[in-house]
């Protein structure tokens, strides 16, 4: 299968030919890795590839679906963001500051579980935009004191914002 990466908000008007109907954001779905849920680390992904997770500016984190079962009774965990500030050719990329429990705070992950807007130990920033002018990294931390750590696998479901709120462009 053909392969395609492009830098655009993905939109769609549905194929409103009239150009009328408001144009929606596609979700994007991003697996992720936590080696340790434990300590405190930037989150990969695989674990085969160490690659930051790393999202646009104006990402809008909606569901962190996490895929196996822990062992143990006591596995929770903190899934949040550090801003990462002049990027690009030539830039010294420097952290902003990491906001630790942006996504889920405290969250069980003694169960297959997904974490949403609606889930009781959900992040201020979960279904918000994280950060509008910043890329972020993904980043996780033991949630309770004591808590086991463990591997950790999923996938992340986010959109970028559309900052012209699905009105036609062209």
């Amino acid at each position: 299968m053909a392969l395609a990466t492009t830098q655009a908000i993905w939109r769609s008007g549905g194929g409103d030919q009239t150009r009328t109907a408001l144009n929606g954001t596609a979700s994007l779905h991003l697996p992720f890795y936590i080696a340790n849920s434990s300590a405190t680390a930037n989150i990969v992904n695989s674990s085969a590839n160490s690659q930051a997770l790393i999202l646009p500016a104006g990402a809008v984190i909606t569901n962190i679906t996490v895929t196996n079962t822990t062992t143990g009774g006591n596995s929770t965990i903190n899934i949040g963001f550090t801003p990462l500030v002049t990027v690009g050719p030539g830039q010294p990329t420097t952290l902003g500051i990491n906001v630790p429990a942006a996504f889920v705070n405290n969250g069980n992950v003694a169960a297959r579980t997904v974490f949403n807007i609606s889930s009781a130990t959900a992040g201020s920033s979960m279904s918000n935009v994280a950060n509008a002018t910043n890329l972020i990294v993904l980043t996780a931390a033991v949630g309770a004191a004591g808590a086991t750590g463990v591997p950790l696998t999923g996938y992340i479901t986010y959109y970028a914002f559309d900052p012209i709120y699905g009105v036609q462009n062209v």
